[in-house]
């Protein structure tokens, strides 16, 4: 791929691309594990279970697995447990990675359509991008809950093209992970990650990507709006 790529419109991840949430997400599975007398998994730990929505970093929290499922009593009492420590701590901690804002800025003055992707639930994903002060800088936001189908499946982001009224070519992913690489290789879009997110602790360098870049602001000087 030749830089800068033209594009007209650019969509986001959240945790772990947008936002350091890791810390928050990890003391709700703290209080939703004493609440329920349990050891708790390091944050360390923790911060590699995330990024498939809140009801896998639950599971994974409780059996210590990526892909196991606990007892279907002990995950409800714990769902319900963890959806009420986030809430109320959602953005306690969480602060957009540096160079977020400046990129941004950057590609919203490009006059790129600017949208936000995520797993997580509309009920977290709004007050926490209300709460950080990123909210105005999307034209679109798609939680894991507005759609049948989230990523990795491409429908996120080809709604965002209809709603842009763009093709899947003239539209680049910048995530953090596997959902996303695979969500935009199932679109026909290009994508960039970032190297400091949630990859299930995994290096980014291993998947089918179109470039790494160190931040948003970086991210920015490597596309141009298309005519």
């Amino acid at each position: 791929m030749n830089f800068p790529i033209a594009i007209k419109a650019v969509v986001i991840d959240l945790d772990g691309t947008l936002l350091d949430t890791a810390p928050d997400l990890a003391y709700a599975a703290e209080l939703m594990m004493a609440e329920l007398g349990l050891s708790c998994p390091s944050q360390g730990t923790i911060v590699t279970y995330i990024g498939n929505g809140v009801s896998r970093l639950v599971k994974r929290v409780l059996t210590g697995d990526m892909d196991a499922e606990p007892d279907a009593a002990l995950f409800e009492k714990a769902i319900a447990s963890y959806n009420k420590h986030y809430s109320a701590h959602v953005s306690l901690h969480s602060r957009p990675f540096p160079g977020v804002v400046e990129g941004l800025q950057a590609l919203k003055a490009m006059g790129l359509h600017v949208a936000c992707i995520t797993n997580k639930a509309e009920a977290f994903t709004h007050p926490l991008l209300k709460d950080t002060g990123l909210f105005d800088y999307f034209e679109l936001i798609l939680s894991g809950d507005t759609l049948p189908k989230r990523k990795p499946d491409p429908l996120p982001l080809l709604h965002a093209c209809e709603v842009f009224k763009i093709k899947p070519t003239d539209l680049l992913l910048i995530g953090d992970s596997l959902n996303d690489t695979q969500a935009a290789r199932a679109a026909g879009s290009a994508v960039f990650c970032v190297p400091y997110g949630y990859n299930r602790g995994r290096p980014v360098t291993e998947l089918d990507l179109d470039a790494v870049v160190p931040s948003l602001a970086e991210a920015a000087k490597m596309v141009v709006k298309a005519v």
